[in-house]
């Protein structure tokens, strides 16, 4: 896929902006590309735009130009909500998908089009008025993080034995310890690798330092002596698949629910984010301020992180127990 072909030039100097000045990742800008392009083609059909007998995912937007953007109205895109809330395929690539997108999904491609007309109006000053500016974005239901418990932690690590256990075990114990997202863990270099850290490329490829335990340091080492022996392989990635090419995100994924359902785990419960969401609940739990959590975390934002400050709340829990009805019993 490969925006700069697939889409009109009003769309595409905004994507140009984001990865170009905003220093956005390619797949954030994917992302954005595909959200934009499926608001335009609900757009065409709803102003007529479309032949009658179109497939939804063969209406090309490349004949979308600035009279057509400002043609959309707040009401228009509260109509898209509507369809995207009963009518997109959850699993656009599946012929058995359930229909209807979450609140979270419907509210993030609602960013992305506040956005779009954000800078058409601010940036690029071809709206002199902003006809999204009042859009409301669907309420969503807040929940708490899913994570394992310290034993649960240790029973994983624990289990991992047979084929790739060095390499496994290590990235398990990097998930465990350092919360890293599974696209960090997947892009890991050699040249990554410190005595006492680990240099991690982010989200928007912003890097960070990520300091390493005494765990971390000898499982690295571990399977180093593993990822040494390897002849012919990816000389630059530190985690290697079974070709000895670097491993992929979706190897990560099926690894990690591999070793859950090996530990007893319910490996339909947790993934590898979860184990990142494990990682952060432990350190809070034993001392680690909020503050240096985000930094370690490598969110953009305190409030992303301030999600697991929820988790376990000691006051509330006090709280609790000051009742002068917590002692009664029947």
């Amino acid at each position: 896929m490969d925006y700069r072909k697939e889409s009109p030039e009003i769309l595409r100097e905004f994507l140009f902006y984001h990865e170009t000045i905003k220093g956005h990742s390619r797949l954030t800008i994917d992302e954005y590309f595909l959200d934009l392009r499926t608001f335009f083609r609900y757009m065409k059909i709803r102003k007529g735009h479309a032949a009658d007998n179109a497939s939804f995912d063969d209406i090309s937007i490349m004949d979308v130009d600035l009279e057509f953007v400002k043609s959309v109205s707040v009401a228009d895109v509260y109509e898209y909500l509507a369809f995207l809330s009963r009518d997109r395929p959850k699993h656009g690539n599946s012929k058995h998908s359930d229909y209807g997108l979450s609140a979270s999904s419907r509210a993030r491609k609602i960013a992305v089009i506040r956005s779009y007309y954000k800078y058409l109006t601010v940036k690029a000053n071809k709206l002199d008025e902003n006809p999204v500016a009042d859009l409301d974005s669907p309420k969503v239901r807040k929940s708490l993080p899913r994570y394992l418990s310290l034993d649960e932690s240790v029973k994983l690590l624990d289990s991992v034995e047979g084929a790739n256990r060095e390499r496994d075990f290590c990235i398990l114990t990097l998930f465990l310890n350092c919360g890293l997202r599974i696209s960090e863990l997947a892009g890991l270099d050699l040249t990554d690798l410190r005595a006492d850290s680990v240099r991690i490329l982010g989200k928007g490829d912003k890097e960070r330092v990520v300091y390493i335990n005494d765990a971390c340091a000898d499982a690295i080492n571990d399977y180093l002596q593993v990822r040494k022996a390897l002849a012919g392989a990816d000389t630059k990635a530190f985690f290697l698949s079974s070709r000895r090419t670097r491993i992929s995100t979706s190897t990560v994924h099926s690894l990690v629910k591999k070793r859950l359902l090996e530990a007893g785990l319910d490996s339909t419960k947790y993934s590898s984010h979860k184990l990142r969401h494990t990682a952060a609940t432990l350190m809070l739990r034993n001392g680690v301020d909020v503050r240096t959590l985000q930094e370690l975390l490598g969110h953009e934002h305190l409030n992303t992180t301030q999600i697991y400050t929820h988790v376990e709340n000691n006051s509330l829990r006090d709280a609790a127990a000051r009742s002068p009805l917590s002692g009664y019993k029947k």
